[in-house]
Parts: structure tokens; sequence; C-alpha cells
């Protein structure tokens, strides 16, 4: 695993090397391959789907309020940007480049050599890629990414990114179900560093990828809870499921970005929303078994989180470092013996998408169906499987399921139950997905308890919440500005501008929250 990760890593500095077909044709040598194979494509590109969003969400993260930053005034805090910086750009670069053109050389090489499995994968990353960049950014570039020699890339709707999703996820599952050709799990285990070359488990991803895409619907007229509960259905069974890049922690170069050796979350601070929700403060007085797992005690051994915007610079309240034990409570310990704890360790994976999180969409779905007997079980499995992934004894397990802070039977139920545990779920890894749903409910504090923006929002805002990120910077307003003006991206505040998925408004209906 060691060696594997190592080389993903690696791997991911060579990617822009062998993704210009051109550059290929143009030093073409009979004497070496001249098409760059799959296996050797996939590591990297595992590896930028993993960064780019652990990348981006040290920036998110604060938007949705899992952590904030130790000084005042934080511009991402405050729902802002930083203008003429890549700063949350990360998750375009790794889309169109990073990730990009290589997604046609691994088509292209298996239709070639009917290696179906590798078309079916990477039909698969890009159907994924796209609908996580759109639900990001809103109108992104579609029908003229990757044109050859063009300078200006004309952008695209937000529905018309999720119906080419949609295409390609259902192209990925078929592809991925042939057996003809050279279709082999040890061919496809050489670079699939997931899933080892099981494809009933890139299918089941695929449905995931689906499952999302269909519940991000539920302010249209087309939503349809009975699909989405479908896709969930033939998703993830469990948590050998889930889609976890892995990362061997063994130094900065193949170590977690949240992990204490990258010491890249140096002044974030957990949020006192995280705290809340599992203190008791929220749910009944029961404090969470996921608490001391998940977040971390001041010195004095209570749990404190920083209010967004506020920081906390002097550290009056004994807040400690969100990467916490050893060093986070223990001054002077160096790095390179600091391990952190839950997803935050030097060795832990990064999960993309989970069994216990699609748990959460089934109950969403069925709860607005009217089926509170369904929402109610999928609701206590995903609080279940996500203890668990924790690392929750089984008995801590069971008292907590069986506590006031779970609704104990249908009607007890309410909507703001299921996304609050979805995002104690969600929290570190999955701020993204997360911010897609506040997003839906329009940050409601209705549904998200407790949950307050900052008084003192970004000038830029004029008073509204961020609802996407600008495109980058050093792409598309250095290069592609003309474009922008069609979409006002150009304008101080688009990020605040509703995304198509967010509109139209609070349609749920209040009182049954």
């Amino acid at each position: 695993m060691k060696k594997s990760s190592y080389i993903l890593l690696m791997l991911a500095t060579l990617v822009g090397a062998v993704s210009c077909k051109e550059y290929l044709d143009i030093n073409e040598d009979p004497r070496n391959p001249q098409l760059a194979e799959g296996h050797v494509l996939l590591p990297p590109i595992f590896a930028q789907m993993a960064l780019s969003e652990q990348f981006d969400t040290r920036y998110i993260g604060k938007y949705v309020q899992n952590f904030h930053q130790a000084t005042a005034n934080d511009t991402w805090d405050r729902h802002g940007y930083i203008p003429g910086s890549d700063a949350s750009g990360e998750k375009w670069r790794a889309h169109y480049w990073s990730i990009g053109r290589n997604i046609d050389l691994i088509i292209e090489d298996g239709r070639e050599t009917g290696k179906w499995d590798y078309v079916g994968a990477a039909k698969a990353i890009r159907a994924w890629s796209w609908l996580t960049t759109t639900d990001y950014h809103g109108d992104i570039i579609l029908r003229q990414a990757w044109e050859p020699n063009r300078y200006v890339f004309q952008f695209d709707p937000q529905e018309a990114v999720y119906a080419e999703a949609e295409r390609l996820a259902n192209e990925a599952i078929t592809d991925l179900s042939r057996t003809d050709g050279r279709v082999s799990q040890a061919s496809l285990g050489r670079g699939d560093l997931v899933y080892k070359g099981d494809r009933e488990k890139w299918i089941k991803f695929t449905y995931g990828t689906l499952a999302r895409l269909e519940n991000h619907k539920s302010n249209k007229a087309d939503y349809n809870p009975d699909r989405v509960i479908e896709y969930v259905n033939k998703s993830m069974t469990g948590s050998a499921d889930n889609f976890a890049v892995p990362f061997a922690g063994t130094s900065t170069a193949d170590g977690n970005f949240f992990g204490p050796r990258r010491d890249n979350l140096t002044l974030f601070r957990q949020s006192a929303f995280a705290v809340s929700l599992l203190d008791g403060s929220v749910f009944g007085g029961v404090e969470d078994p996921r608490l001391p797992i998940m977040l971390t005690a001041s010195p004095d051994g209570v749990y404190r989180g920083v209010v967004a915007a506020q920081g906390d610079p002097n550290n009056t309240t004994g807040n400690v470092r969100l990467i916490p034990t050893p060093y986070g409570t223990l001054p002077g310990v160096p790095l390179s013996t600091a391990t952190g704890k839950y997803i935050f360790r030097n060795d832990a994976p990064m999960p993309l998408m989970t069994y216990f999180e699609l748990q959460f969409v089934k109950a969403e779905a069925a709860f607005r169906k009217g089926d509170r007997a369904m929402a109610l079980t999928a609701y206590q499995e995903g609080i279940r499987a996500h203890m668990e992934f924790a690392g929750v004894a089984a008995a801590a397990r069971s008292t907590f399921l069986n506590s006031a802070a779970v609704a104990q039977n249908a009607a007890q139920l309410t909507l703001s139950d299921i996304m609050l545990q979805k995002y104690i779920a969600m929290y570190g890894h999955g701020a993204l997905e997360t911010w897609v749903d506040m997003r839906r409910y329009q940050y409601s504090p209705e549904v998200y308890t407790g949950f307050t923006l900052p008084t003192n929002l970004f000038p830029d805002n004029n008073g509204k919440p961020a609802y996407r990120v600008r495109p980058r910077f050093n792409s598309e307003y250095v290069w592609n500005r003309q474009s922008l003006e069609t979409v006002g991206g150009n304008n101080p505040d688009y990020h605040t501008y509703e995304v198509w998925f967010s509109l139209p408004s609070r349609l749920f209906v209040r009182n049954s929250i």
C-alpha cells in the first residue's frame, strides 16, 4: 500500500506530460509506446480527485462552518473570496487540466484494446468530476472544453452540465458491465488503487453519482425521490464500497493533505457549530461518542469551537489546533512525530463518496416522498455506518442509537434530524457536498439548527451568502475574461449568484422540518 500510494503521488507531477495527444504525436518513436495506458494514468487521477477537494475544502469548510480561522475577520469565514488569486481554484484546475484530457487518453486506449473496464472507470470519474465541479462553480465550460486551437471558451449553464454528467454515468455503467474484449480484474487492478479492479464496486460508485445528481434536483419540478432511492439501492451496500483514495503517510510526499506532516491546517480551529452538534447542545443534552474521535478538547477538558469570523487570536478560550493529538495539546511536539486523528491522520484515506452519505441521501428522498418508515431506517443506518467508520465501539454505538439524540420512530423524525446527522458524517472530508445541501436549503437555520451566517459578510457580497465559487483566476480571469462577462463573472458579487440547483428558493415545506 505504501508503495502504491507513493507512486500515486509521484505520478501526479507527471500527468501533464502525458495529457496532450499532439505532444505524443510530434514525438512519435516506433521503439517506444506512444499511447499512455490506463493503468499508468489512473493513480495520478485518483491523487488529483482527492487533493483538489482537500485543497478547496480549506475554503468551503469555512462557508459551511466545519472549521474557522484562528484570527478574526477571515475572508472565507465571511463568505468572501480573494481577488487575483487561485485560492479555491484547485477543483477547476483538476477538472480541466490534472484530470482533464487524461480521461480521453484512457478511453481511447480502452476502446482500441478492448479494455471496457478502463473505459467505464474513466467515464465514471469524468461524470463525478463534471457534477462536483459544476456544483462548486455553477456555470462552467462544457461544450468547448479541451477543444484544440481555441483561446476563448464559452460558459455553459449548470443544467447542461448535469445532463452530460448523467449521460456519461449511464455510459460508464454500460461499459463496466461488459465482459467481452480484454476486460479483467487483474488488468484494471494494476492502476486501480481504490477498488483493485472490482467492476461491481465501480458500478456502485457510479450509481452513487447518479443518486447525488438526482437528489440535488430537490428544488426542481422534475425531482423524483423514487429515482433517488432506486439509485441509492443500486449503489454502495456497505462501507467496503466507499470510494476512498489511499495515502501511505510516511512523508510529506505521500501523506494525506490534512495530516499534521503536511501542516496545511495550521491556523484552523474547529467551529462552535460543529461542537454544538456533538456535545449535546443540539441533541437533547446527549453527548455523541464521536465527539472525542472527531474533535479535540481544550487543555482543561472542555470542547470549544470558534464562531465564524470572530477568531480566537489570543487563545483565550483554550482552543486547540484542528489537527490534534499529540501536537494539538502538547506544545513543541515536532510534526514528524504527530500522527493526527480521524480523517486528519497522515495515513488516512480520503473518502470521496461513502455508504453512510448515500444512506442519508436515501433518508432525505424518502422523507420528502412521505415514506417516513423508509426514511427512519436509512437515517439510523447512516448514523450507525458513520459511527462504525469513525471507530466508535459497538456498545457505545448501540447506546447512542437508542438515546434521545436519535429519532426513534417515524412520526418523530424530522428533515433537520436527517440533514444534521449527514452534516456530522460529512464533517471535514465532505464539505463540498455539505455546501450543496446547505445551498439547496438556503442555509436555513430551521434545517441546520444553530447555524447562523456571520453578521459581517464580505463587503462584495452586498449582504448575501456565497452560492458559487468564482472560476480559477489564472485561467479564466487572465485569459477568458470576455466569456466571463456573459455570465456575470466579472461582477464583484458573482460568487453570491444562486446556482441552478438551488432555485427556485424555499420549495420545502417549513412546517415539516
